[in-house]
C-alpha cells in the first residue's frame, strides 16, 4: 500500500463539486492515475482521517492542446476520486 500523500493530490473546488459535499457528504479529490479504489482505501482513511463509507473513481483524457500547428500536445492524463463520508463528518475547506 502506498502512502497517503502519494495516493491523493489536492481537492477539486467546482460548483459540482460543492453541491456534492453540501447535499451528500462527498468530496472530489484529484488522485493519482495508478490508485486502485479497492488497494487505497485505507490511505485514504488516513488521509482524510474521518470514517470513508464510499470511493468511487474515474479517468479522464487529457485535453489536445494545438498552437498553430498540425502536430499537437496533450495535457496529462488524470483521475479523480469522489469520497463520501459518514455522515456527521466533515472535512474543512480553506
Amino acid at each position: 500500500m502506498k502512502e497517503p500523500t502519494q495516493i491523493i493530490g489536492n481537492i477539486r473546488l467546482t460548483e459540482k463539486a460543492s453541491l456534492l459535499g453540501e447535499r451528500n457528504n462527498q468530496y472530489v479529490f484529484r488522485v493519482a492515475t495508478h490508485a486502485n479504489k479497492n488497494r487505497d482505501q485505507p490511505g485514504d482513511r488516513k488521509a482524510v482521517g474521518k470514517k470513508v463509507v464510499r470511493v468511487n473513481t474515474s479517468q479522464h483524457a487529457g485535453k489536445k492542446k494545438r498552437e498553430r500547428r498540425a502536430d499537437f500536445g496533450r495535457k496529462a492524463h488524470w483521475k479523480k476520486a469522489v469520497i463520501t463520508l459518514a455522515e456527521g463528518d466533515k472535512i474543512e475547506l480553506t
